[in-house]
């Protein structure tokens, strides 16, 4: 028979618990006292420490801590009903077990207990969390949801262990935070954190951005020049949409995650390097394995420990902090009294789709906060921040118009009815065929300009030969006209 301890000072909770636990044939412990029932803890052969988090005298937490010290494999489920991210990252951390929000559910305390007694898995040690401003690691995760809770306990679980983790989700979902957390709460805390966006670097260029060059590698190589994965030797790199890396560096990665060495371009010396590597993507990995443009093994590799992060849509119930968080940030950035905000104004952004996730919200409300001028923000205030201007009317409007009418008449002859299919052809060669010159033959950067994925980017340029020779600046230096003109 399972013996379970209860640490908790509310007699209702703890006599709640008992009951639940002796009807499901437990023999039940319970402390009201904490300094007691850490004693008991310590002394006693408990299977399971169930304890709540704010207590007079001692804390769940320094429960948490004296027990990791002393009894490693007991499991401690903490109770709380302080919903923070410091507190969930911090218990994780500090060894406990998991732990439940307040009021509990009786059927997920149960299924966490009876996993917890057949667990003697340590989960992390102590580490100091520090102290931070208002754009910390710390508090710039924000939320309270169930799925954010998960997050954080996933942090907590990974951080002090020696593993790859892939971070998934969608574009403006926080992956570079919970990166950066996680090397937080590493041991690898006070070394380098390098970070590396492998889709806002040509791909001519990745190579020698993360593993360096020698002098004369290759033109306009100069100097020798250190990589990231160098410059973050005995800390952490994070590999941000690691999905949109070629097949090329693909196999020099996989090399370096086997054999912990690198080659700088053009050296022959092999170099020895100890780096923690983070990586995160909106892809979907698997697809993109099933369509040969990323490889099996490689996500084997990075695949170890995975952390998803859930779109702004499925945690609704933490936009009104995000909220109240981007708007404190940025009224202090402005120099900004902190506005009040309308609960019409609330409600609206609460209800919207927000593709663009987290960083989006950001957005809008930085924009709302920037229209209201610190006085209260109205709903008015959120309406024109979401709304766009009307993009130029091209100055061949006559012309396409002409260009319609002729396609139009041509498939009325023809009864072919392909008007639809030339036009968006033109269309495409025109857009794809200015883009990649203007970008200097940079597919990455075009496809940024044009929202497109690079293998879209690529697909359009091989179907209609758009193959611009380096160095045609005709479009740049009508851009920069442009620019200066505005």
């Amino acid at each position: 028979m399972a013996r379970i301890l209860i640490i908790e000072d509310d007699n209702s909770v703890a006599s709640a618990l008992q009951d639940l636990l002796r009807a499901e044939g437990f023999e039940v412990e319970m402390q009201t006292d904490s300094a007691a029932g850490l004693a008991a803890a310590l002394s006693g052969t408990h299977d399971v420490v169930v304890t709540d988090l704010q207590m007079p005298g001692v804390s769940g937490l320094q429960i948490i801590e004296q027990l990791q010290a002393a009894k490693p494999h007991l499991p401690v489920i903490l109770i709380t009903a302080f919903h923070t991210t410091e507190v969930a990252i911090r218990a994780i951390k500090l060894g406990a077990y998991d732990y439940l929000l307040k009021p509990i559910d009786p059927s997920e305390f149960l299924s966490i207990l009876k996993r917890a007694l057949e667990s003697t898995r340590l989960l992390a040690k102590p580490l100091d969390m520090g102290t931070g401003d208002a754009t910390s690691v710390r508090e710039a995760i924000i939320g309270k949801s169930r799925m954010m809770q998960e997050v954080y306990k996933e942090i907590g679980r990974v951080a002090a262990m020696p593993v790859i983790v892939l971070i998934r989700g969608d574009t403006g979902t926080g992956k570079e935070l919970v990166a950066r957390a996680i090397h937080q709460h590493s041991d690898r805390a006070a070394r380098p954190f390098i970070t590396v966006n492998c889709a806002a670097i040509p791909e001519n260029l990745l190579e020698s951005e993360l593993f360096g060059h020698e002098a004369g590698s290759f033109t306009g190589a100069k100097g020798r020049h250190i990589g990231r994965f160098e410059q973050a030797n005995g800390g952490t790199i994070f590999l941000d949409e690691i999905g949109d890396i070629s097949p090329a560096t693909q196999v020099k990665l996989l090399r370096v995650l086997q054999e912990k060495t690198i080659q700088r371009v053009g050296g022959k010396e092999t170099i020895p390097i100890d780096v923690r590597i983070l990586s995160a993507t909106h892809r979907n990995l698997e697809e993109a394995i099933e369509s040969k443009e990323f490889r099996l093994d490689l996500f084997h590799r990075l695949n170890v420990a995975v952390i998803y992060l859930p779109p702004l849509s499925q945690r609704r119930e933490d936009i009104p902090e995000l909220i109240n968080y981007f708007l404190t940030r940025y009224s202090a950035e402005f120099n900004l009294e902190r506005p009040s905000i309308a609960a019409d104004a609330a409600s609206y952004l609460q209800q919207q789709p927000w593709p663009g996730n987290v960083r989006e919200l950001e957005n809008i409300v930085r924009k709302a906060l920037i229209a209201s001028r610190g006085y209260p923000i109205s709903v008015e205030h959120v309406r024109s921040a979401f709304s766009k201007p009307a993009p130029p009317r091209p100055a061949g409007d006559q012309k396409l118009a002409d260009y319609v009418t002729e396609l139009l008449a041509q498939a009325q002859l023809a009864e072919n009815g392909n008007a639809s299919e030339a036009l968006i052809e033109a269309v495409e060669r025109e857009l794809y065929g200015q883009a990649i010159r203007l970008a200097n033959g940079d597919q990455t950067k075009a496809a940024r300009w044009l929202g497109v994925s690079r293998p879209t980017m690529r697909e359009k340029l091989t179907r209609y030969g758009l193959f611009p020779t380096r160095g045609d600046t005709t479009l740049l230096t009508k851009a920069a006209v442009l620019k200066q003109s505005a």
